[in-house]
């Protein structure tokens, strides 16, 4: 969903960077587990990250999970609020497992991952975030189009 946002958004002529877990847990934060401790650090890691990126004029989207309600407020208080857009992509737990293209629900169901988000993990629904996106039964394009919407509003 990030990259068709992204796309988007590059066709508008706007500067954009992703942050995920594929580029951050590989190189900046591959010192860290998934305990709720290193989940903690690896998201205030990514606002120190994203902080930067914001000051160099990149709008910064950074698609992870973050569990924690104090570390999404975390992310608030570093990037600013007028920086920062929290946007709750809604999914259930059987839809993620469906689209599971990693294998990494089986392996937290078998036990060979650990501390798994929503399975062994808890995670912590967002009260009052910026965006709901709920994706169960919608097209990933119906989900794009509602966040770039949303984003739209945002950059005037």
């Amino acid at each position: 969903m990030a990259n068709l946002v992204e796309i988007a958004l590059n066709k508008q002529g706007l500067f954009t960077y992703i942050l995920d877990g594929d580029n951050i847990r590989q190189g900046v934060n591959k010192d860290l587990s998934f305990s709720p401790e290193d989940r903690s650090e690896n998201i205030r890691r990514i606002a120190e990250i994203s902080n930067l990126m914001l000051d160099a004029g990149l709008i910064t989207l950074a698609a992870f999970v973050s569990p924690y309600l104090k570390d999404r407020e975390l992310v608030r208080k570093i990037v600013g609020e007028n920086n920062f857009i929290e946007i709750f992509v809604n999914t259930s737990l059987e839809e993620c497992e469906h689209r599971d293209v990693k294998g990494l629900y089986k392996k937290a169901r078998s036990g060979e991952i650990k501390n798994m988000t929503g399975i062994s993990a808890p995670y912590e629904a967002p009260v009052k975030p910026s965006l709901e996106v709920i994706t169960d039964g919608q097209p990933i394009e119906e989900s794009v189009k509602t966040i770039l919407e949303f984003i739209d509003t945002k950059l005037k």
